[in-house]
């Protein structure tokens, strides 16, 4: 029996429920699938520095470098707004990224049929959305040098070099031979330098993929396009600001920022988690929605472990506890059977791995 070592991190707020649905769902797809989990528990974010006084201990890094994944909750809340900002949750984060050298964060924009109605847009706008976002995420404004504050002014710099443009173009041009082979690249090329290399490098990086077709669109067009017509992306390529922001927008047009997972991978080890933050408000009241990190550990299946009968298995589960309509309360509005708890939820997906 094949055995992983995964690192669980599951961090504040509703992060610790949502972690247990989906190491719930894991152990069932694991016994039907013939491998097995060792799970290693680590702390980031706020519960780390009450903790230890660091939002990122170093056992953390080194736990999660020995493992073959991790799976990540999420971090932060109002009670350590105020700290320097070194010791924030937030910036415990991009330390714990940059150390571990996930450069590609993937995040799928899928519309469930069966949840075609939670969206803002028209059914015939969004019906057969299926995006991947793919986003550089340990370069650009958030890293950039020179950067810093007085009273009267603040200054942050944005920064790529060819090197993490080529790295991440070729993630997400690969990842496009698998889908429908269509790249849109997202800048802000008329206006800045930094953006102007991107293109260029992305252009070059596409010469090795004539399979692949390679489109470029300014960055306020492309939130603009994924409102009107979000069908005609496929994989959309983008800087670390600027894939934030549009991986957002792209989560709410399949109704709840509480379905979509994401994984941020690269040479070295992926991490797993959903796209929401820690929901402090509902945290430890058994409403929030798992489902975003049961397919994020589905993804990990899939990426990070290559199990990728076990990753359709957890898939098949989430759909079709939605198509039987069983909701947690944040789609209690949208054809819902049952409204069902953050652990009634698991349990069902669980149940639902079928052989």
């Amino acid at each position: 029996m094949k055995n992983y070592k995964i690192t669980l991190i599951k961090g504040d707020g509703i992060g610790p429920e949502i972690i247990d649905e989906a190491v719930k769902v894991l152990d069932a797809v694991a016994s039907l699938c013939d491998f097995h989990f060792n799970y290693d528990e680590a702390l980031m974010g706020g519960v780390a520095y009450d903790i230890t006084g660091d939002p990122l201990p170093q056992e953390t890094i080194t736990k999660s470098l020995q493992s073959d994944a991790v799976l990540f909750g999420a971090i932060g809340g109002p009670k350590w707004d105020d700290l320097p900002r070194e010791k924030r949750p937030e910036s415990g984060l991009l330390r714990f990224r940059k150390e571990l050298g996930v450069y590609a964060n993937l995040r799928p924009a899928v519309v469930y049929d069966e949840l075609i109605n939670a969206s803002s847009l028209k059914p015939e706008i969004i019906k057969g959305v299926d995006i991947m976002v793919v986003r550089e995420l340990i370069g650009g404004i958030y890293f950039g040098e020179p950067k810093g504050r007085t009273d009267e002014k603040g200054w942050n710099t944005m920064v790529y070099t060819r090197d993490e443009i080529v790295r991440i173009a070729h993630q997400a041009f690969r990842i496009a031979q698998k889908r429908d082979k269509r790249v849109c690249s997202i800048d802000k090329a008329n206006v800045l330098d930094v953006s102007q290399l991107w293109r260029d490098v992305v252009t070059e990086v596409s010469a090795e993929y004539p399979d692949v077709e390679l489109t470029h669109m300014y960055v306020d067009n492309a939130a603009m396009q994924l409102v009107l017509n979000p069908k005609q992306f496929d994989v959309m390529l983008t800087g670390n600001i600027f894939g934030d922001i549009l991986s957002d927008e792209a989560s709410m047009l399949c109704g709840s920022i509480g379905l979509l997972p994401s994984a941020s991978v690269g040479e070295k080890i992926g991490v797993y988690e959903p796209i929401h933050g820690s929901a402090p408000d509902i945290a430890g009241q058994g409403i929030a929605n798992p489902i975003a990190t049961i397919a994020s550990a589905s993804m990990m299946l899939r990426y990070a472990l290559g199990e990728v009968e076990a990753a359709d298995k957890v898939d098949a589960a989430i759909k079709k506890t939605l198509s039987e309509g069983y909701r947690t309360g944040d789609l209690a509005q949208f054809d819902a059977k049952e409204v069902c708890s953050t652990s009634e939820i698991g349990s069902i997906i669980a149940n639902y791995i079928e052989k």
